[in-house]
C-alpha cells in the first residue's frame, strides 16, 4: 500500500483491487487442495465469473482515470480489464475460446506492463525520458532525452515518497 502513502489513488486501486483477488484465489486454492472446498475448473463457472466481472469492471475505470497520466499505463490496465473480460466470458459460457482469447491480451498486458515499469524506473534513475510513455498534455516529456514534466517524488519531503529515502 505505498501506493497510498506516494497519493497515487489509481496505483492504491489497482494493487489493492488485484492483490485482494490473489489472495482470495491463494485461499480458495489452499482450501481445494486440502479437501476443505471443491475444486476450481476451467470452464462453466458462473461463481467465478462474477470475480471477473468485477475485476474487469473496476480496472477498466482504472484505466479510464489513467489517461490522466500517461498512455503506458492506460494501455496496461486496458488490456488487463479486457483480459478479464473474456476470463469472465470463457467462465461465464464455458466457452474454452474465451480463455485463449484471455490468455493471449493478458500476455499482451504483462508486456505493456514491462514497457511501462521499464520507462518509469529509467525516468526515475537518469531524470530524463528515456523511453516514451506518451503524457497526455506534456509533449515535451515524450521525446527520449527531455526532462519528464513532474518528478516522482513530492515537496516537502512526505514519508514515504521521496526518492531514496
Amino acid at each position: 500500500m505505498w501506493s497510498y502513502r506516494a497519493r497515487d489513488g489509481v496505483a492504491t486501486a489497482m494493487h489493492g483491487l488485484w492483490g485482494t483477488f490473489w489472495l482470495a484465489f491463494g485461499i480458495i486454492t489452499l482450501l481445494a487442495e486440502t479437501g476443505v472446498a471443491p475444486p476450481l475448473l476451467l470452464g462453466l463457472n458462473v461463481s467465478f465469473a462474477w470475480w471477473f466481472i468485477v475485476l474487469a469492471s473496476v480496472t477498466m475505470m482504472g484505466a479510464l482515470a489513467a489517461l490522466g497520466d500517461n498512455l503506458g499505463m492506460f494501455a496496461v490496465l486496458g488490456l488487463l480489464a479486457a483480459g478479464s473480460a473474456f476470463a469472465a466470458i470463457g467462465f461465464y459460457t464455458g466457452g474454452g475460446w474465451a480463455f485463449t482469447v484471455a490468455g493471449y491480451v493478458l500476455v499482451a498486458s504483462a508486456a505493456a506492463a514491462w514497457y511501462t515499469a521499464s520507462a518509469m524506473m529509467l525516468a526515475g534513475s537518469f531524470g530524463r525520458t528515456i523511453l516514451p510513455l506518451g503524457n497526455l498534455g506534456a509533449a515535451a516529456a515524450n521525446v527520449p532525452g527531455r526532462k519528464p514534466l513532474v518528478p516522482m517524488e513530492y515537496p516537502l519531503g512526505m514519508p514515504g515518497a521521496k526518492v531514496g529515502q
